[in-house]
């Protein structure tokens, strides 16, 4: 099929709202060990049913109070529906989130809070493009908004990671703080999928879109709070993984007025200088395959995969890494970037050997125009944080290395005179997706009991200024028993 040139594809952005790194995935990806993770997002089971075909719940005193007169400011279609489960241990089966949103990002044995009655609203706002397909809608800019009856006062913003779509986050961390009383809102960050690059009218669009959305979602999900409880929301908190990190960080640089605070888990890092992914992939897809082969170049290669910031002790998590991730994120990401650079080829030749015409495995982002810069500026992070933010990111991360990426952020805050709102956890044995605990138990350690461990240290330290443990590194404890890792994460020493 030919490909349509991007600038017919990309969106009238008089249809975005004004405001103020990772798509469907081949099919073989899921008969992988690990279906695919927090840069990507899986396809393979079927769509959640539409809010309206699901029952009600019990008219227990209070259940669902208001429901019906509940209005979500600029949404141009919503549907509430009144659940005795808003987790998903009650949400799978009704139809209320999407498994193939959130498959492959947390560890399997991963404990499911349940016993949280309330109201899901789902919707849209008003958007052009089309490559959400949830409820059968095929509409971008969908949210999801839970209201608990039993509410703490706080408020939970998330976007997707990757290039999921809006009940990513259900699994990680929705489920958890649904049930410590938190109302929890969630975006599609107005367009998904591996052809996201396709959205806007001018490189850059697509991803500085992710950020109105949030924006937007976080303004309409106070006003819903306020309408549903009858009183204004006492807290808000922006959480994230990988893109979805990304996302807080923007946040609390450009809008810290929206939220009390935030936590950042293993956010992508774009900046217009070097490191940011264009810079760092190219040269270990390069690499990569003169170390695979062995031989007399393998050692070569393997030091310039370690330059490129993936550290030695994670090779074991290279050979899935370059199969799934490497090349399409390169790939989607550039076109989104720099779509000139192959010409009028879409997102380039997969899994290209160096030297052909146009391959991203030569790409070299400081040699490119200007303009790919400024693409680049649409969305770059500048460190000045205006709120509370703790971060954490793996050191065994092999698809965003924290030596380029939360290494350099912590640094940025700090050069920006904003070390003191800031706590940053480099956590041993991490890496990018949790499923790959299941693979390697011995090797690695999951992220989200670390995630809780950042998220009630930020409620300590807004409710009592009680100051978080200083940034540092959490060990992973020699023979340490998975089960224990999959339950704590201790920030202090």
């Amino acid at each position: 099929m030919p490909l349509v040139p991007r600038k017919v594809l990309r969106k009238d952005p008089r249809n975005t709202p004004p405001g103020g790194p990772v798509g469907a995935v081949r099919a073989r990806w899921l008969r992988a060990t690990c279906l695919a993770a927090a840069a990507l997002m899986v396809t393979g089971a079927a769509p959640a049913a539409p809010a309206s075909a699901v029952g009600t719940g019990s008219a227990r005193p209070g259940h669902c109070a208001g429901m019906n007169a509940i209005t979500v400011p600029g949404a141009e279609h919503q549907e509430a529906a009144c659940l005795d489960e808003l987790t998903t241990a009650g949400t799978v089966a009704s139809g209320h989130t999407d498994e193939a949103d959130w498959a492959g990002l947390t560890p399997k044995d991963l404990a499911t809070p349940s016993g949280v009655p309330g109201i899901q609203i789902d919707g849209y706002f008003p958007d052009s493009s089309t490559t959400n397909t949830s409820h059968g809608w095929n509409h971008d800019s969908q949210f999801v908004i839970r209201l608990p009856d039993r509410w703490n006062g706080g408020l939970v913003i998330a976007g997707s990671p990757g290039v999921r779509k809006q009940y990513a986050n259900d699994r990680a961390f929705g489920d958890w703080v649904l049930a410590r009383g938190y109302a929890f809102a969630a975006t599609d960050k107005g367009n998904t999928g591996a052809a996201f690059h396709r959205d806007g009218s001018a490189p850059g669009d697509a991803l500085a879109e992710w950020n109105r959305r949030v924006t937007q979602l976080t303004r309409a999900a106070r006003e819903v709070a306020d309408q549903r409880y009858r009183r204004p929301v006492t807290r808000t908190l922006a959480m994230g993984m990988s893109n979805g990190g990304y996302l807080v960080r923007w946040q609390l640089e450009n809008h810290p007025e929206l939220y009390d605070g935030g936590v950042d888990w293993e956010g992508t890092l774009w900046r217009k200088k070097d490191p940011n992914p264009l810079t760092f992939l190219p040269p270990t897809l390069r690499a990569y395959p003169a170390y695979a082969a062995g031989g007399p170049g393998a050692g070569a290669a393997h030091r310039q995969i370690v330059k490129a910031g993936f550290p030695a002790g994670s090779e074991f998590l290279w050979p899935y890494h370059y199969q799934y991730y490497w090349d399409l994120t390169q790939r989607i990401y550039r076109e989104e970037l720099d779509p000139g650079y192959d010409g009028t080829a879409e997102a380039g030749t997969p899994f290209c050997a160096p030297g052909t015409p146009a391959c991203d495995a030569d790409y070299d982002y400081g040699s490119r125009p200007a303009a790919v810069r400024d693409a680049v500026g649409k969305i770059a992070l500048t460190g000045r944080i205006g709120k509370p933010l703790i971060s954490f990111h793996g050191t065994l991360d092999v698809l965003l290395p924290i030596s380029k990426t939360s290494d350099t952020y912590a640094r940025m805050v700090r050069q920006e005179g904003r070390g003191a709102l800031h706590r940053y956890y480099r956590v041993e044995g991490g890496t990018h997706v949790d499923s790959l605990f299941d693979t390697f138990p011995d090797r690695l350690r999951p992220l989200v009991p670390c995630h809780r461990s950042a998220v009630t240290a930020l409620e300590r330290w807004l409710d009592d200024d009680r100051r978080p443990p200083p940034s540092r590194t959490v060990p992973l404890p020699d023979g340490a028993d998975p089960a224990t890792l999959l339950t704590r994460c201790p920030l202090r020493g």
